[in-house]
């Protein structure tokens, strides 16, 4: 197995910056729970967008779901999403618990799960959004700093995926209604290091096996961000030249939305 050529790149990532953070197929599933009337004795549904009423949204997971880079301290892409949910038709209000946390792995976000905090709050929501697995790849960079090859990433990526898997199992068994959103990784190096070729294939094959993973559950759409960062002549990273700055998580939250309805069938109010 040939030893990556970016060792050196990566002593000096790791001394600068220290753990990279990230810190991301229903069948007609609704946001909202159906309406009841009675009308001479009878009870009938109403459509769920006849009343409009409050979604519950929870977002858990690292560093892309706290909003490191965004410079107005308002939660990254939650706060653009939240705006263009609260535009769909039945939803008149939209409440958003942002559980993120700096470097979080996905082996810490299984543990979290087990909290009432987090328990409680999926409990509840309508939607629930991830991101996760960035910090795990940059494990595997600070462990194997001096010797880094790529069966490494494929030895952890066995092991990343039945993380995830019991991630949503975990979820979906706490909230069998909840919509599961699964935000993929994107490579944060392209933009300064394209001649480094290797990062695009790993996030490739992690972004593959999330999505394998994703499609085992009905109430879980994957969205892959990645194709957003690849332009160099378009600037969507914070300053650290990891996270995204504002414009980057803008444009996450669009890749989102539009998924969500593509997924969902659900429209905007006309």
């Amino acid at each position: 197995m040939k030893k990556i050529t970016f060792t050196i790149f990566a002593v000096v990532l790791i001394s600068t910056f220290g753990y990279f953070i990230f810190s991301t197929q229903a069948n007609s599933v609704s946001t909202q729970p159906l309406r009841e009337i009675y009308s001479d004795n009878k009870k009938t549904k109403l459509p769920v967008d006849f009343i409009p009423s409050t979604m519950h949204v929870t977002a858990i997971g690292d560093s892309l779901t706290q909003g490191v880079g965004d410079t107005t301290n308002q939660g990254g892409y939650l706060k653009y999403l939240q705006e263009d949910l609260v535009t769909l038709k039945g939803v008149k209000d939209v409440q958003v618990t942002n559980l993120g946390i700096k470097g979080q792995r996905s082996d810490q976000l299984l543990e979290r799960l087990k909290t009432n905090e987090v328990k409680e709050s999926i409990n509840k929501a309508d939607m629930v959004l991830i991101t996760i697995g960035g910090n795990d790849i940059m494990k595997i960079v600070s462990n194997h700093i001096s010797n880094l090859q790529i069966n490494q990433f494929e030895t952890e990526l066995v092991g990343y995926e039945k993380r995830l898997n019991s991630i949503l199992s975990e979820i979906t068994t706490a909230n069998p209604d909840a919509i599961i959103v699964l935000i993929g990784l994107y490579n944060p190096f392209s933009e300064w290091f394209q001649e480094i070729k290797e990062f695009d294939a790993i996030m490739e094959d992690w972004n593959t096996a999330a999505r394998e993973v994703v499609e085992q559950y009905d109430h879980a759409i994957f969205v892959n961000v990645s194709p957003i960062f690849t332009n160099p002549d378009e600037n969507l990273l914070y300053e650290d030249h990891f996270h995204p700055n504002n414009k980057g998580y803008e444009r996450i939250s669009k890749e989102v939305f539009s998924a969500i309805l593509k997924n969902q069938g659900i429209k905007k109010w006309d």
